[in-house]
Order: C-alpha cells, then sequence, then structure tokens
C-alpha cells in the first residue's frame, strides 16, 4: 500500500521537492459495497530532513486525498540526502531517501 515517490532539483540554492505518497486516505466516514463503515486511515504527520535537519513538517487532516500530491521548497544544495518521512492514524509509517539533483 505504502510508497513515496520524490523528485529534488536545485537551482540557484533552492530545492524543489515534489512528492506523491500512496495511501488509501479513508475519512472514517465513508462505507464499503456492504454497508460496513470503512474505518478511518489517514497520513497525520509528514517531516522531510535534510542531511539531518528538518526543512519542512505539515499535519494533514481527513480532508486530503486519496495518494496525496505535495511540493514544497526549501534552501538548500546539490548532493544533499532528502528524507520524507509520514506516519498515519493506524500507527503507519513510511520513509523514503532520495539525492538532490
Amino acid at each position: 500500500m505504502s510508497g513515496i515517490r520524490i523528485k529534488a532539483r536545485e537551482r540557484n540554492g533552492v530545492v524543489d521537492v515534489k512528492t506523491l505518497m500512496k495511501h488509501p486516505m479513508e475519512t472514517g466516514l465513508r462505507k464499503d459495497k456492504d454497508g460496513n463503515k470503512i474505518p478511518e486511515h489517514w497520513i497525520q504527520d509528514v517531516v522531510a530532513e535534510a542531511n539531518g535537519k528538518v526543512v519542512f513538517s505539515c499535519a494533514f487532516n481527513t480532508s486530503i486525498s486519496k495518494d496525496p500530491y505535495l511540493s514544497f521548497a526549501y534552501a538548500g544544495k546539490k548532493g544533499e540526502t532528502l528524507t520524507l518521512s509520514w506516519k498515519d492514524s493506524a500507527g503507519e509509517s513510511a520513509s523514503k531517501d532520495v539525492t538532490v539533483g
């Protein structure tokens, strides 16, 4: 289920990051085809670190759609390691490292 795709490119000292996080993002309000409530299951916290320093963080809620796309920028340089990680309401987590190009 969970996967993270990241692109991070540096230009003039600014790293542009684009990421797609594969996740069902269930609100807990929908029902399945048999009428049973689908339990809530959504990403709560997202953190990005460059070489161990937090460069971006945010909190999601149930209004975010399935497989969320996120884009942000930070002051950085080519060659550094960027780590993006998330934790969800079911206690699951995912993380991915990428080298800034």
